[in-house]
């Protein structure tokens, strides 16, 4: 477990020491938001606090792992553990009850009781308002852990009477080193690591056909920008509008194409970043020697703009020509 813990500190460092805080001083609240996005460690964070909660020997704030509370926890075979997930859309009223009357039963063990609702954002009223009455309430030593990838869904009413745990982004060199673990590409690592913080979406974004023919189109016209209007349109209307038609494509295209300009920019202040597309660094600065911080900034402003057009509904081909004169204008084509 040890390596485990020491794995959850590095994804979660404030929420760990937060909860081993708790922990140490005695001071465990009836119920808990884990609220973070998907990826972020939450479910395991909860099951490390559980078995904190009840292990028969903690020690330095960590559970054995030995002992008999802690096997069974690991089992699923703690009977002061509830776990509840979504029935279809919705935590349905009727599950709350069932939830409930079980963590109310004499059958079960003295000690904490710990029940765990996955997607807590999914409880509709009715099933938000029986569950409410339990917070206020609880029969005897009784703690929730909600878990959410969206806070703002979860009642007012809930939330004020939840002690909120807000689970930080993992940090990209994590994600990249567990990516290239799982036999993913450096390059393509550190592009999908740009466009989302779970190990595994990022994992089927690099192995999606689709996606990589993404990237290449997108950097494909990052290249085409310094050649002529035509070449640079031509670009758009055989590559680009035949690649990209659905709206959530096109706008992961920009955003792929916006993360090009901010590699640049980074090249030419001379930072050691993590670049999205490292295979492109030669490309890069050769762009970067060719242009200014000023005009870096108004072609990103114009990505920016064109992601609002696409909200607007703008029609896509008068989008993209828009974008593609846009990130020309002020260049001397040879």
């Amino acid at each position: 477990m040890e390596g485990h813990v020491e794995e959850l500190k590095a994804i979660q460092p404030v929420v760990m020491k937060q909860l081993q805080t708790i922990f140490e001083k005695k001071r465990t609240a009836h119920a808990y938001i884990f609220d973070g996005a998907k990826g972020t460690g939450k479910q395991e964070v909860a099951m490390f606090f559980i078995k904190l909660l009840l292990c028969l020997n903690p020690s330095k704030n960590v559970p054995c792992e030995t002992c008999r509370n802690c096997k069974r926890v690991d089992s699923g075979n703690h009977p002061n553990v509830k776990q509840l997930e979504p029935d279809g859309q919705f935590i349905k009223i009727d599950q709350i009850r069932d939830l409930i009357s079980g963590m109310t039963k004499t059958s079960i063990e003295e000690g904490r009781k710990v029940y765990v609702l996955h997607h807590a954002d999914r409880l509709n009223t009715s099933s938000a308002n029986t569950l409410l009455k339990f917070l206020e309430e609880p029969d005897g030593d009784v703690t929730a852990i909600l878990l959410t990838e969206s806070y703002q869904a979860i009642l007012p009413t809930i939330q004020s009477r939840c002690q909120h745990i807000k689970f930080a982004n993992i940090p990209r060199d994590i994600l990249l080193k567990q990516l290239q673990e799982q036999g993913v590409t450096y390059s393509m690592a550190s592009t999908v690591s740009m466009l989302t913080y779970s190990l595994d979406t990022a994992i089927s974004l690099a192995n999606d056909e689709q996606f990589a023919h993404a990237r290449k189109t997108v950097l494909k016209l990052v290249e085409t920008v310094k050649k002529n209007v035509h070449e640079a349109l031509l670009v758009v209307y055989e590559d680009w509008l035949t690649s990209f038609k659905e709206k959530n494509e096109i706008e992961q295209a920009l955003d792929l194409l916006l993360f090009a300009y901010r590699d640049i920019v980074a090249i030419k202040a001379d930072q050691k970043a993590n670049f999205t597309y490292p295979d492109m660094l030669q490309s890069w600065k050769e762009l970067a020697l060719n242009t200014t911080f000023e005009r870096l900034s108004q072609q990103m402003q114009a990505i920016l703009q064109a992601r609002q057009n696409l909200q607007r509904n703008m029609n896509r081909t008068l989008m993209m020509e828009q974008l593609m004169l846009n990130l020309q204008e002020g260049y001397t084509f040879v």
